[in-house]
This record gives structure tokens, sequence and C-alpha cells, in this order.
């Protein structure tokens, strides 16, 4: 039988190689790391997670990320079931320990018998075999130029950032306090899962201040990127208004500071667990592009984070991707070498779910096809559905840029003569949603 070759083992090329081996298809996993590195992965384990330690909302009924959560369990995802394995309490998101995730994704990969593993760069585009290319926004500068130069076009860019890790032995307890936002999550640990840090409206102030001040990670000249909306570094919120971030990652609502109850406070910075030993803390929302001296002055002037320890600093990358709706047919080929199939970030999708569940659709697809079988994609009012739908035609082609799951590309849910409450509205289209997936997987 065909073997299927896989270039990138991040979250996408991971669930790609698990999909088509389970369905019988020998597979080559072809990883450059950690011979070659990249600016933000520190290992060569598969699937490692170098932004947030989340997958966001696991709310199956009522969100759009948390749909696609259930449909990657329902089709057997190994990202969804190693993150489910690795859990921390985090409210109602989905957060894992992200260092004993990816090695267990590395194991359970490493441990397949129809998955063999070829380290080393991948610099051209192959011109026979099976192929899919998931090499994610950190696509190697020699492969990204040949897929240039077969595109014909320069592909798509903006920047993404990193948020920093604090020590948590290092956040001063006095002034912050464990709560989840709404005291949301079923048990005390969930209700408990973030740290607090509260602001007076002078504190505040001063950290805008600070902020707009500190010295930034300038681009080199020609570089003319723009950012993904969903990862904005934070100095770039707070050039948009100074009250931006009270309205976003420092919004106070739904909180109560333990110690002092009856005190509201102006803005709150929150950090969420990063590991399963608790000993590490990712900041909630502040992805940066200061430069590291500057980071560690502006957020020691965090109430609780004056003596704070970091673990890693925040930064920021060029994320590239192609333009999906025009090079790519509804089986995620590229129109010009349809021998070759692109998967995950580098698609136009944005997020580590998102990323993994185009890696799912395509092993799937390149599976069936060397099977001399034909796989459909998933219908449109699915999650996944959506979103192949969305990056393969249903974008416009020209203003093309990196998408989350949101139901927002599903088709609209018939009000039958009345109208919907959101809730309502949003459970009708993972009820509809949950029903497609099942038959597209019968």
């Amino acid at each position: 039988m065909d073997k299927l070759n896989i270039i990138g083992g991040g979250m996408a090329g991971s669930e790609a190689a698990w999909q088509a081996a389970e369905a019988g298809i020998p597979v080559v996993l072809h990883e450059m790391r950690p011979s070659v590195g990249t600016f933000a992965h520190r290992t060569g384990d598969f699937a490692e997670m170098v932004c947030s330690n989340s997958f966001r909302s696991d709310d199956d009924e009522r969100n759009a990320v948390g749909l696609l959560h259930w449909e990657m369990q329902a089709a057997n995802g190994v990202i969804m079931a190693m993150a489910r394995q690795h859990r921390l309490p985090a409210g109602g998101a989905l957060a894992v320990d992200r260092d004993a995730f990816s090695a267990s994704v590395t194991a359970k990969l490493r441990a397949h018998p129809l998955i063999s593993f070829a380290p080393g760069e991948i610099t051209a585009l192959p011109d026979d075999g099976h192929w899919i290319i998931a090499t994610g926004p950190l696509t190697s500068g020699a492969l990204a130029e040949a897929i240039r130069t077969e595109t014909g076009a320069e592909s798509l860019a903006f920047f993404d950032a990193i948020a920093p890790i604090v020590y948590a032995e290092t956040i001063d307890m006095d002034i912050a306090w464990r709560q989840s936002r709404y005291d949301k999550g079923e048990t005390e640990e969930e209700q408990k899962a973030y740290i607090n840090c509260p602001m007076t409206k002078p504190q505040y102030e001063a950290f805008i201040d600070a902020l707009l001040a500190a010295e930034k990670t300038e681009f080199h000249e020609g570089e003319t990127a723009g950012y993904f909306d969903g990862c904005l570094p934070i100095e770039v919120m707070a050039e948009r208004g100074r009250e931006t971030l009270r309205f976003g990652p420092m919004k106070p609502v739904g909180l109560t500071n333990s110690h002092a109850p009856d005190t509201k406070a102006h803005a709150v910075v929150q950090l969420r667990r990063d590991n399963a030993l608790g000993t590490l803390y990712n900041i909630v929302g502040f992805q940066t592009k200061m430069k590291y001296g500057a980071q560690t002055a502006v957020f020691k002037m965090i109430p609780g984070l004056e003596n704070a320890s970091f673990a890693r600093l925040g930064g920021i990358h060029r994320n590239t991707f192609i333009n999906s709706p025009t090079l790519l047919d509804n089986q995620m080929r590229l129109k010009s070498r349809p021998n070759i199939r692109f998967a995950g970030q580098i698609t136009g999708v944005e997020g580590y779910v998102e990323s993994a569940a185009m890696g799912l659709l395509a092993g799937r697809m390149a599976a069936a096809e060397i099977k001399g079988q034909d796989l459909p994609p998933p219908p449109a009012d699915t999650a996944m559905g959506a979103l192949i739908t969305h990056i393969t035609g249903g974008a416009e082609a020209k203003t093309f840029q990196p998408m989350n799951v949101n139901f927002g590309l599903f088709p609209p849910i018939d009000a039958k003569g009345g109208r919907r409450g959101r809730k309502d509205r949003y459970k009708a289209y993972t009820d509809r949603a949950k029903d497609a997936f099942t038959a597209w997987l019968g």
C-alpha cells in the first residue's frame, strides 16, 4: 500500500498521522526539530504548545470551539484524548499541562506500528507520492520559499505573540487570590483555577503609561504584516484606547477579592495554571512584543507580581499562511499539485484546536484517497465542515485572514416563525452539528 508522508509534527501533523495510521495507512512523519529549531519551540516533541496552554471553552452545547472538541473526540482524535488525559483545572476552559500533553502525544505516535519517523528539514515540494504539509506558522524559510514559488504569490502573513509564564511560588498571595470568573466550574478546584491580581485606578493608569512607553521589538524594514485580532499584543490593545484592556483581558467583572470582599477592583490581571504541579502560571491575554528588560519592569508593576520570577518571557514571531480559498480544493489539495495537501494553521485557521481539526480531516481524506475511496468533507453545519468550507472557498480570497471557529461560519438556523435567544440559538447549532457529524462519521 502507498504510504503517506507528513511534514510537520505539530498539532495538525500529529493528528493527521494518527488518523491515517488508524485507518491502516503507513505514515512517515517528517519533523525538523530539534536539529533545526524555531523561535518558539523548546523541544523536539510532537504537538508542542508554544503560546497558551488552553484549548479554550469546553462547552460543547453553546460554544463553537467546545463543539469542535466534541467532534474531534467523536472522531477518535489523539490530540483531544491526550488533552483530556492531562487537563488542568481552568473553570469552563480545557487547559492542559503542556509538557505532559506533548510528551503523551509523542509517546502515542511513536508506539503506533504504522507510523515511522524521518528527522530533518524538507526544503522543497515533493513531485510525487502522497504528502501533507502541516508545518504551521513557523514554516522553515526554504520550504516557505518553495511554497511561494509554486503558488506564484507572496504568502499572506501576520504577527503572533506569546504570553509570559510566572513561577507560582513568586506570586504574592497576600495580595492575589484564587477564583475563576463567575466561580465557573463544577468543582471547588475549577472554581479557584485562576490567580487574580487586583489593580486600583491609579495603579492601572500607571501600568498603561509604562506599557505605552516601554521599548518594543521593532520589525525589519519591509515587514508589513498585521496582527491576528484574537492574539493582539497587550501594548497594541492599549494603543487603541486606555480603557481597552479593562474591557478585555483585564476586565474586573465576575470576581470578588477574598482579601477585601467589599472593594471593587478597577482592573484585574488573571493568571492560569500552566502545569499539573501548579508551579507555573501564564498571564492570560498578555501576549507582548516588549523587549525582555521592559517586560520584567512593566509586569512587576502588577500587584502581587512585584517579586515575580519568570520561567519564560513573552515574544513575537512572524506567522505565515497560504491563501487557501484560491489555492486548495475541497479535499485540501493544492490545485497545482494535487499530490500535496495542506493542513493546520498554514491553511488560515487560527488556534490549536482548529489546526488539529484540519489535520484530522487531511489525514482521513488522504487515507481514503490512498485506499481508492472518496471521502467528502463534513457538512457545512458541523464545526469541522464550517472551517473547511471557509478556507477552501467560503471566505473572500482578497481579504482572507486567519479565523477561529465561530457560529458565524455556520449556515443560519431556521427560527421557525420566532426569534431564538442567543443561548437557545447556539444550542440549536450544536444539536444540528452533532447529528450531522455523527452521520458523516458513519
